[in-house]
């Protein structure tokens, strides 16, 4: 069961008509702009106009854009606590592998009964340094094939 603090992190492929729709949505709406746009919605023969932030704009963007790819999108609140095998999916990890970054103290979690709970900022913290780190090496190898390749 998932609470309300728990997003349900299952989502659906867009069908063709989404994946079309989203397509000439980004065309209209990218590159991103700092500006505010509107809606126009529609209800019961009422219109309403909504002003968006550049924020809410560039959110909708990310969304569209990966609809338009074909992938399903799931948002989760960076407030959200998930359980093992959610965090796992998202890290593209199995569920034992993350168990032991818990174990570790790689990743923040706390314990509800016998059950364990990650936040997702947490989540995203790990992520953010494990994505340091292989740029880091990266960099390294790349400073390290340049000063092999001087020596030629």
């Amino acid at each position: 069961m998932v609470s309300n603090d728990t997003p349900e992190l299952t989502a659906r492929p867009p069908d063709e008509a989404e994946i079309n729709l989203a397509r000439d949505l980004t065309r209209r709406l990218a590159p991103p702009s700092r500006r505010q746009l509107s809606m126009r919605l529609a209800e019961d023969g009422e219109a309403e106009e909504i002003a968006l932030s550049s924020h809410i704009v560039e959110l909708l963007l990310q969304v569209l854009t990966e609809t338009a790819k074909g992938n399903a999108v799931t948002i989760v609140p960076i407030h959200a606590e998930l359980t093992t095998q959610q965090s796992a999916d998202l890290l593209g990890v199995s569920r034992p592998f993350l168990i032991g970054l818990l174990e570790k103290g790689e990743i923040e979690f706390r314990r509800v009964g016998t059950h364990r709970r990650v936040r997702y900022q947490d989540l995203a913290a790990y992520a953010e340094r494990q994505r340091a780190a292989r740029k880091a090496a990266l960099d390294e190898l790349s400073a390290i094939g340049q000063e092999l390749q001087l020596d030629d």
